[in-house]
């Protein structure tokens, strides 16, 4: 899995490709996002257009991360699922939970109005 990420006026984008399963990549995943956590963001948004496959793994790394963000006050939304992650969403029922953009800029503009 390949991860890059970048902060745009307050909010962490994060892109991922390849497949969410656990792997080291997972845990530096985490490890990167805990760092920009230490910058005080409160929003993060989670590009998984580029996500082949996700296992049980990938859901729980994603889930950890939505538990980061509102355990601060905060808010993580998930940028345009690719088929197979979304409908393990879907599968898990996590679709609920989640919420969904289509691009960066819908997701900024959810996250803004999150709080």
């Amino acid at each position: 899995m390949k991860t890059d990420s970048a902060v745009q006026d307050g909010i962490l984008f994060v892109r991922l490709s390849g497949d969410l399963i656990g792997s080291p990549d997972t845990q530096q995943l985490l490890q990167s996002v805990d760092q920009h956590l230490g910058e005080d963001l409160l929003h993060c948004a989670v590009d998984l257009s580029g996500i082949r496959y996700i296992n049980s793994t990938g859901i729980g790394v994603l889930v950890s991360l939505l538990t980061k963000f509102r355990s601060r006050g905060g808010e993580l939304v998930l940028i345009n699922p690719a088929d197979h992650p979304r409908k393990m969403l879907a599968l898990t029922k996590l679709n609920a939970i989640f919420s969904v953009a289509d691009d960066e800029s819908a997701a900024a503009q959810l996250l803004k109005t999150a709080n």
